[in-house]
C-alpha cells in the first residue's frame, strides 16, 4: 500500500483545484479534520502569498490542454465526418457548451480527405486520453464557435473584407488554412506547458501529443505550400503574431523574396518555439493583452483554472 503522504501528494499534483482534491481525498477516506489541520491538502493551510505564487498543478495544465483538444477535435470531426463529438465526450466540471458552425468539407482529393480523417481520429483520441487521466476532475467542453470566430480571424489576417465571411469547411483550401491556424498553436502550447508538468508520466504523454501535433502541422504546412497559398498562410501567421505579444515568434510557410519553403518553424538552433498559456489564450480568444477571459473560438471562455490571460 502507498503511504498516506504519498497518496495525498499524488492527488495534489493531479487534481484541478482544491475542491477536486478534497473530493478525491474524501472518496478515499483520507480527508479529515486532522488531515486539513496538518496541511496535507495543498492550499488548505497556505497563506495568500503561497497560493498566489504556486505553480499550476498537473491537473490544471492537463485541463488547459483538454480545452484546446476539444476545439481541435470538433473542428476536424465536422470537417471529416460532418458531426462533432458525442455528448459522452463533452461532459465534466464547469459549464458544458455547445458548438456553433461546422459541416463536412466537400473534399475533392481523396488524399486530403484521408488526412483529415486521420487527424480527426487523433484529436478524438487525445480528448479521450486526457479525460481518462483527469477522471472526475476533467473539465467539460466549453462553448465553441467554429463560425464567426474564423471570419474574425480571417479579417484580422486580411483574407476577407468587412461584410465578407470565411468558412473553413467550404473547400479543401479553406479547410487547410483553418487547420493551419490551430496546428502551430497546438505545438507551441504543448511545448510551452511542458516545464509546468511535474509528473514524469504526464510529461511523457504530453511530449507524445506534442509530436503528433507537430506531424499534423507538418502535413498542413506542406499541403499549403504545395498549393501555393504562401501569401494567405503568412498573413495568418502575422495575425497570430499580432495577438500573442510583442515578440516576433510566429513563422509562415515561406521566407524571402523567392518564397523558399519554411515548413518547420524553428529558431537558429533548430528548436521549435514555445507559447505560454496566456499567449495561447490571446490567439484562441482573438484578443491581445492581459485580463482577457473569453471571445473568439471560446465565446464563454475556457473551463478550468487557466482561463484568463496574464
Amino acid at each position: 500500500m502507498f503511504k498516506r503522504s504519498l497518496v495525498v501528494d499524488m492527488v495534489n499534483r493531479s487534481a484541478e483545484s482544491a475542491a477536486d482534491r478534497r473530493s478525491f481525498l474524501r472518496g478515499m477516506g483520507l480527508l479529515s479534520a486532522g488531515a486539513v489541520g496538518a496541511g496535507l491538502v495543498s492550499g488548505a493551510g497556505a497563506g495568500p502569498a503561497t497560493a498566489a505564487t504556486a505553480a499550476p498543478s498537473d491537473g490544471t495544465v492537463l485541463n488547459f490542454a483538454l480545452n484546446l483538444e476539444y476545439l481541435e477535435a470538433e473542428f476536424y470531426c465536422y470537417a471529416a465526418y460532418g458531426h462533432g463529438l458525442s455528448e459522452a465526450l463533452a461532459t465534466g466540471t464547469g459549464t458544458m457548451g455547445g458548438v456553433t458552425g461546422g459541416h463536412r468539407v466537400p473534399f475533392k482529393s481523396k488524399a486530403v480527405r484521408y488526412y483529415a480523417e486521420e487527424i480527426a481520429n487523433d484529436e478524438i483520441a487525445h480528448v479521450k486520453f486526457l479525460r481518462s487521466q483527469l477522471g472526475a476532475a476533467a473539465v467539460s467542453r466549453p462553448q465553441i464557435d467554429l463560425q464567426d470566430s474564423f471570419t474574425g480571424a480571417a479579417r484580422a489576417a486580411g483574407l476577407v473584407q468587412a461584410g465578407e465571411t470565411f468558412d473553413p469547411f467550404s473547400s479543401e483550401a479553406f479547410f487547410l488554412l483553418g487547420a493551419f491556424l490551430f496546428e502551430d498553436v497546438g505545438v507551441t502550447a504543448y511545448k510551452g506547458a511542458s516545464p509546468l508538468i511535474a509528473n514524469k508520466e504526464y510529461l511523457e504523454a504530453a511530449a507524445g501529443i506534442l509530436a503528433v501535433e507537430a506531424y499534423h502541422a507538418g502535413i498542413v504546412r506542406t499541403l499549403l505550400y504545395g498549393l501555393g497559398l504562401t501569401a494567405e498562410t503568412n498573413a495568418v501567421s502575422d495575425a497570430r503574431d499580432s495577438l500573442d505579444g510583442a515578440a516576433d515568434l510566429d513563422q509562415g510557410i515561406a521566407v524571402g523574396p523567392a518564397g523558399r519553403a519554411n515548413l518547420v518553424p524553428t529558431d537558429q538552433d533548430g528548436i521549435a518555439f514555445s507559447r505560454s498559456p496566456s499567449q495561447v489564450m490571446n490567439i484562441v480568444y482573438l484578443a491581445p493583452g492581459a485580463g482577457v477571459s473569453r471571445g473568439g473560438f471560446y465565446p464563454a471562455g475556457l473551463n478550468g483554472e487557466l482561463s484568463t490571460t496574464q
